[in-house]
């Protein structure tokens, strides 16, 4: 076994605490709400096996540049995402196709104006994505759960939908999100 000299284990104890930081950076960052709530992680429902789902972290802070803050309320609690906004024809087409990877504090809010029955593909979309259907007062109608990359089969609302939010595929899930939840957005007008 050899020892390290004064200088390497400087180089090695300044080398383990940049692997720390990097490590913590990549953890989610904490559901939002009171002090309280963010000391206790608030949990999903249970699991079909009875096993608690894991817990449902959220975006924390400001939106950054070209983003939008978005809450899914549910009976476990809120989670915020960082949204972008397809608000036109271009971006609606676009959507998310072409990306990689999407963290699980962001998402796309498709903004359709005005309520309409919509139809979903996910052509030219590489990672499986949670559609879901939002009526115009904010309550979730529908999702399609988990989609598959590149199919060009349409995913249909079921019903009148102003906006349609896209997360990453199983974040619904995580976050115990239903039909009949909320979702909170400046696009979404609650009587």
């Amino acid at each position: 076994m050899s020892s390290l000299t004064g200088p390497q284990r400087g180089l090695t104890a300044t080398f383990v605490a940049l692997a720390l930081l990097a490590a913590c950076a990549e953890q989610p960052a904490a559901q939002t709400g009171s002090a309280a709530a963010q000391a206790k992680p608030t949990q999903a429902p249970p699991t079909a096996a009875g096993a608690p789902a894991k817990a449902a972290a959220g975006a924390v802070g400001q939106a950054p540049a070209g983003f939008e803050v978005l809450e899914a309320v549910t009976p476990s609690g809120r989670t915020r995402f960082f949204v972008e906004i397809a608000d036109n024809d271009a971006t609606r087409e676009r959507g998310l196709m072409f990306r990689k990877s999407l963290a699980p504090d962001r998402g796309m809010l498709f903004d359709f104006h005005t309520p309409r029955e919509v139809a979903f593909w996910m052509r030219n979309t590489l990672i499986p994505l949670d559609i879901i259907y939002i009526k115009a007062d904010g309550t979730v109608l529908s999702i399609a759960r988990n989609t598959t990359p590149l199919s060009e089969a349409p995913i249909p609302s079921g019903g009148p939908t102003l906006g349609v939010l896209e997360l990453a595929g199983g974040r619904s899930a995580e976050i115990g999100l239903m039909p009949g939840d909320r979702i909170e957005h400046r696009i979404f007008k609650r009587d």
